[in-house]
């Protein structure tokens, strides 16, 4: 399977410096769970959540002190060891191409560009796999940044293609309205229920 993105373009250094940069963040007292807030209040009660992508289990932390149950998966063995720090996550190392966890979830979260950091061509395999993870009825929460190569009409055609119904779509985690060439593209979709 080729690289992703991330693993193309990052060191174990660049890692060990995104980690450093939120830690600092954080320090500064810097609102880091803008993205936990949206998400928090589009899923029921308790849901089991899949935090796909999660770097550093951040946001999968803050969901799960707001009483989600959270299994968190990203690639980088650095970032993975990050989120393991925490004992409210389980933590799996794994690509989200070939993902099978053997489970569903009510909610699947990929926050933070992870779309557009899977390898080239394996967006469809990755929409498909987050919906494999998906309960009927469930919904797919994400965010990525609108300028790099894979666009907002290629992720709506993996979505239709995926099984997944577009249900809202924002400019911004703090919701503001969606508008063509919007910089960020936040979106939420749904598996039908049966």
């Amino acid at each position: 399977m080729a690289d992703t993105r991330w693993q193309r373009e990052r060191s174990e250094s660049d890692s060990r410096a995104y980690i450093a940069r939120f830690a600092e963040l954080e320090a500064e007292g810097a609102d880091l769970h803008g993205e936990a807030r949206t998400v928090d209040a589009i899923l029921p009660r308790a849901a089991r959540v899949l935090d796909a992508g999660c770097g550093t289990g951040r946001l999968g932390a803050e969901l799960a002190r707001r009483g989600h149950r959270v299994t968190a998966v990203d690639l980088d063995p650095v970032l993975v060891a990050e989120a393991r720090k925490n004992p409210d996550l389980t933590v799996r190392e794994a690509d989200l191409a070939t993902l099978d966890l053997g489970e569903r979830f009510d909610a699947v979260v990929a926050a933070g560009n992870v779309l557009i950091f899977v390898a080239r061509g394996t967006e469809r395999d990755v929409v498909r796999r987050i919906a494999d993870h998906l309960e009927p009825g469930g919904v797919f929460v994400t965010g990525f940044a609108t300028d790099y190569e894979y666009s907002v009409d290629e992720f709506d055609a993996d979505l239709a293609v995926a099984g997944l119904e577009l249900e809202q779509r924002f400019a911004t985690w703090d919701l503001r309205p969606w508008r063509d060439g919007a910089g960020w593209a936040v979106t939420v979709a749904r598996k039908p229920a049966r």
